[in-house]
């Protein structure tokens, strides 16, 4: 899954947690709010206001919740544990390392693998 692709994907599922994100979706969406975020900034201090970073952020924040949650999915993982983020440290570690592993082969109990067409190839 490439960049658009990604970023269509994770906003035409804006607040959709069930089903899976393979890691792709996962990392350019990621990519894609940092670019946001930083483009936000730039316009911010342009203008003198933290206005446009504060609606941004806002705007991004159910997307990203949202992918973070369905890529836990994709390696069999409730999204419960996105709640782990709130442990210091060892928290955003452990989210990491599990956002950076390949998905669960073929279906799990959160779906189809999201990348049917190389369901027999690690991604």
């Amino acid at each position: 899954m490439g960049f658009s692709d990604a970023v269509r994907s994770c906003l035409t599922k804006y607040a959709i947690f069930s089903g899976r994100a393979c890691r792709s979706e996962y990392w350019w969406f990621a990519l894609f709010g940092i670019i946001v975020d930083v483009a936000g900034n730039i316009i911010d201090s342009a203008i003198g206001t933290g206005f446009v970073g504060f609606v941004a952020g806002i705007a991004l924040l159910l997307p990203n919740i949202a992918v973070g949650i369905r890529r836990l999915h994709d390696i069999d993982r409730t999204g419960w544990w996105a709640l782990i983020a709130f442990v210091p440290v060892i928290g955003w570690i452990l989210l990491i390392v599990w956002a950076c592993t390949p998905g669960t082969p073929g279906p799990n109990r959160f779906g189809p693998n999201p990348l049917p067409a190389m369901a027999g190839v690690v991604v």
